[in-house]
């Protein structure tokens, strides 16, 4: 919410500076996220009149003008190239001395050869828009001479409020008055809005038949307007310092009553309107052009404004481009209407929208505010455009509009929950300055919250506006008192803490990123699931919840791509969101992502790009952490027999405990399609591990050293190219009754070779084996005939053979 501090103090002027007025309204909860002054700095610029104007002797664009800058000094000549300078015109002329935005100093000075004795300004010379067509053209009362800082007001500040969702009664001017109001124990002094009467009998039809999306909907027509008249510049300026455009005199009326009231509004041209408005909901795949010139497929269940033949508006949202006003128009239906929040919130979004009304219906508008806006709108347009108004045609379903029904506040709560004893007066006095309906009851009041106040529901609500107005910083201050256990915690527990600090220790850096992502990026990711998907999401790029961690993590791996970063390491703990049936299951894991060099740049070690082994690495690593990572298996999988979508299918596995098959994870590289679809710049490894599943470490346990000598054994197998050596560790384990368990204490592999002497589809692996018993010396004979108990088995199961 933008507004200027001049404005606000038409309606209530607290003893305070702009700063203290900031730093008041921010400490009651509305946070002042801005201040900037209305103009930049300039002097010695005064209201001119133009006297005459003749042409320019040796240009052709140039006019001599006689200016008449008041206080009896004579005209004095300006040179000007402005298109539409003429006689009779009122607007900003710079003295010679003055200094313009920019620190730009006028002088006299001769232009082909003619003396020029200041200058005439545009609104963007002096800094009040972006761009002009031509000079500034001030009313015709304009007083002759005065300066226009003064008379325009310019030593003004705007206010910027970040207003929480809650608090949708501020989006006005009137809503941030009343609260400055209470806080300085102030009287508001609104404009008078008095009835206007009809003065001709049209009326156009109104039908509501969605009353519980619009339970109140007053319309007016108002006939012989001048659309092309000019918007008095008091409200061009206010409407400027609100961060709102100029358009025309309609709609600037329309939006400075939403700024000044909180009360959105429409105006339809009624010649481009037949038969009645209807309010209804749209039924799928109807179509409307809106004013911002795009065409929108509606989805069944869209609240819409209706004439006999199409959608004219989205009812809280955007006007209709069929029935907008023009330059031609002589007739307009003007709207104010109520639309609950239940009807607006989330429709904007769902189209990619995000307007002032829909912003503002979405926190609530107050439903008794639609009849009072109309008239305020009705005198704007009377006195500005012109015309005559008929009768206000009001549709109300009593039976639908908001309850507020009363709220207990009990005095020994307040005290319980703010710590302090405020007056019982104090009290009173603070809600009902606030608009509230107060009735002492014993043990403390029975408060109703005014139409206006959707955020007061609870007792604590009320306790929290006491604080509030009362201040925060007059509360007392107390330690919290408290007994503290410590928990015990499970020995055999894998904490999330040791996960992420051995994470950072391995040069990663944790990533916090959004439950819900972007659909089409969630479905690059994990296509084969549907998501569940959000009923008001913030954007339509956080619309579902994820499945997986890594659609987050690539968006942030992206955003350091596109800001140079050539190494990149990231990894998140989270919750993903999995649908089963009608149920959603939530599910802990961590994930991970690396790319770029395996390490900074340094002298010691060549630089190289990371590749599937080093997040290999790094995942045995927090498997490492249950002290078990033999009782997990890495299974490569191709994409079409139960591999990942998202992962490569030569350079990935799927991760399960040994034991009984239970799913821990995934590691691997990126698919190549996918990373070619992301625009990625080199090769990106991902992990996911679930959280359940190695969250349990085996203890340790005491097994004697063996006094007896260790035997190590060396063998080549000749394997086929698809078996891996996890697949040989676990079958020379089984053949030797386990590892640890029996006289096999290490199985290590230290050579892989292809080549010359192999065949094709082949390749040759090197282990060493490690006996020993803790009872006795090993001998040969014993070592051979475990050695050969070995050897038949690899045969047997992977077809293995000795290499020669």
């Amino acid at each position: 919410m933008k507004f200027s501090e001049h404005w606000l103090r038409e309606w209530v002027s607290p003893a305070l500076t702009s700063a203290e007025l900031s730093h008041q309204v921010t400490m009651a909860g509305l946070e002042v996220d801005a201040m900037a002054p209305v103009a930049p700095e300039f002097k010695g610029v005064v209201v001119g009149e133009v006297l005459a104007v003749t042409p320019h002797p040796d240009a052709e664009r140039l006019r001599v003008c006689q200016v008449n800058v008041g206080n009896g000094s004579p005209p004095l000549s300006i040179v000007c190239g402005a298109a539409n300078v003429r006689a009779g015109l009122r607007v900003p002329a710079a003295l010679v001395g003055a200094t313009l935005p920019g620190g730009i100093e006028i002088k006299r000075a001769k232009l082909r050869g003619v003396e020029s004795f200041g200058m005439l300004c545009s609104a963007k010379e002096l800094g009040l828009a972006e761009v002009s067509e031509g000079l500034m053209v001030l009313p015709a009362d304009a007083p002759i001479g005065a300066d226009i800082r003064d008379y325009l007001n310019l030593n003004d500040v705007t206010f910027e409020l970040g207003l929480t969702p809650n608090r949708g009664d501020c989006l006005s001017v009137a809503g941030v008055a009343r609260e400055v109001a209470v806080l300085n124990r102030l009287a508001v002094t609104a404009p008078h809005i008095a009835d206007v009467p009809a003065t001709i009998t049209d009326i156009f039809p109104i039908t509501v038949a969605a009353p519980a999306a619009c339970p109140r909907y007053v319309g007016r027509v108002i006939k012989g307007i001048n659309p092309r008249a000019e918007t008095p510049l008091w409200m061009r300026e206010r409407l400027r310092r609100s961060g709102v455009r100029s358009i025309s005199a309609v709609v600037d009326v329309t939006n400075y009553v939403l700024l000044e009231l909180g009360q959105p509004m429409h105006a339809f041209d009624l010649a481009k309107l037949s038969g009645g408005i209807q309010v209804r909901h749209a039924e799928a795949s109807e179509q409307i052009n809106l004013l911002d010139g795009q065409r929108m497929t509606l989805q069944a269940g869209t609240l819409l404004i209706y004439d006999a033949h199409q959608p004219q508006a989205m009812a809280g949202i955007m006007g209709g481009k069929d029935s907008a006003i023009g330059d031609n128009t002589d007739t307009l239906f003007l709207e104010s209407a109520f639309f609950s929040q239940s009807a607006v919130t989330g429709q904007a979004r769902r189209y990619g929208l995000h307007t002032d009304s829909s912003h503002r219906f979405e926190r609530g508008v107050d439903p008794q505010l639609p009849r009072r806006a109309m008239e305020r709108a009705t005198a704007l347009l009377l006195e500005i455009v012109g015309g005559q108004a008929g009768s206000v045609t009001e549709v109300v379903s009593q039976a639908h509009l908001p309850a507020r029904p009363p709220v207990m506040l009990r005095a020994a709560r307040i005290q319980r929950l703010l710590g302090a004893d405020i007056a019982h007066g104090q009290i009173t006095d603070s809600l009902t300055r606030l608009g509230m309906q107060v009735v002492d009851v014993a043990g403390g009041w029975q408060v109703t919250p005014p139409s206006f106040r959707f955020d007061i529901a609870l007792e604590a609500d009320l306790i929290e506006e006491v604080a509030r107005v009362v201040g925060y910083t007059t509360l007392p201050s107390h330690h919290p008192h408290g007994a503290l256990a410590i928990a015990a915690q499970p020995e055999a527990m894998v904490s999330i803490s040791k996960l992420r600090q051995l994470l950072i220790d391995r040069g990663y850096q944790e990533a916090i990123t959004y439950s819900f992502v972007d659909p089409a990026m969630q479905r690059r990711f994990d296509p084969s699931i549907t998501p569940l998907a959000l009923a008001n999401p913030i954007s339509a790029e956080m619309a579902v919840m994820r499945t997986s961690l890594w659609p987050g993590l690539m968006q942030a791996l992206i955003h350091n791509q596109n800001r140079q970063q050539g190494r990149i390491r990231l990894f998140e703990v989270g919750a993903r969101f999995i649908p089963e049936g009608n149920e959603t299951k939530e599910e802990k894991i961590i994930s991970g992502m690396i790319y770029g060099s395996f390490s900074a740049e340094q002298w010691g070690e060549a630089a190289r790009p990371v590749d599937f082994y080093d997040i290999k690495g790094d995942v045995e690593a927090i498997l490492g952490l249950t002290a078990d990572v033999s009782g997990f298996t890495f299974t490569a999988t191709p994409e079409h027999h139960g591999g990942h979508a998202a992962l490569h299918p030569g350079q990935s596995a799927r991760i399960t405990r040994t034991d009984n098959g239970e799913p821990v994870g995934w590691v691997g590289a990126i698919h190549p399609a996918l990373e070619n679809e992301l625009g990625l710049t080199g090769r990106v490894f991902l992990f996911e591990l679930c959280l359940a599943a190695i969250g349990q470490a085996r203890l340790p346990r005491f097994r004697e050293l063996s006094k007896y000598p260790a035997v190590r054994r060396d063998i080549a197998l000749i394997v086929d190219e698809a078996t891996s050596a996890q697949g040989v560790r676990a079958c020379i384990t089984e053949a030797a009754g386990g590892l640890l368990r029996g006289l096999l204490q290490e199985v290590q592999l230290f050579d892989v070779y292809r080549g010359k002497g192999v065949d094709p589809g082949r390749k040759s692996l090197a282990l060493g084996l490690t006996w020993q018993d803790s009872s006795r010396t090993l001998t040969d004979g014993d070592i051979d005939a475990l050695m050969e108990q070995v050897v038949n088995k690899l045969r047997v199961n992977l077809g293995a053979k000795l290499r020669d």
